[in-house]
């Protein structure tokens, strides 16, 4: 897919790429150079480690959006189609 970046610097990704990647207006991204290629990706959760008992838990920071069936759908189909991709499956 192609698409041109505005006079600001705005740069448009096409709608079926935000739906593959579950992209939502607001979701902060983190933009890199890393060797001649642009990388976009969500920020991850910002957490914090607490000792519960024995374990150690991540606990966020912030209140994350609340978790929707559609989510969880696009992750198990995500997570489906990587592991059919690894050799020897």
């Amino acid at each position: 897919m192609k698409t041109t970046m505005g006079f600001a610097g705005r740069l448009v990704i096409p709608k079926k790429i935000r739906q593959e990647a579950n992209l939502k207006a607001g979701l902060p991204l983190e933009i890199e150079w890393r060797e001649g290629r642009i990388e976009i990706e969500p920020v991850p959760l910002a957490v914090r480690l607490v000792r519960k008992g024995r374990l150690l838990i991540a606990v966020p920071t912030e209140n994350p959006e609340p978790l929707t069936s559609e989510t969880v759908e696009w992750t198990r189909e995500s997570l489906g189609a990587e592991r059919s991709k690894k050799p020897g499956k």
